[in-house]
């Protein structure tokens, strides 16, 4: 099972480092990353194996929302499911 991870916002010292963080504590591997800065605004996806998780999924997507509010980004995460069912024609 995987998850898709996009970080949109302000370019900041630190964001992949905090967000990959929230993944190791949830034991989620970080299979891919890509990751741009435009002007000053920050933009990132990454894919995580989420297979392996030590706590529910549903506490992992609430961390991560709860990191974005604190550093005023848009993280948003979701179930490889949803999005590829959101992504079929």
């Amino acid at each position: 099972m995987r998850a898709v991870v996009t970080v949109i916002g302000k370019d900041t010292v630190g964001i992949l480092t905090k967000v990959s963080g929230i993944c190791t504590e949830y034991n989620a591997n970080v299979i891919e990353v890509t990751q741009s800065v435009l002007q000053d605004m920050f933009a990132m996806i990454m894919l995580v194996d989420i297979s392996r998780l030590n706590k529910d999924f549903t506490e992992l997507v609430a961390r991560m929302t709860k990191l974005g509010e604190e550093l005023g980004l848009n993280i948003h995460t979701m179930h490889e499911d949803i999005f590829n069912t959101m992504h079929k024609i």
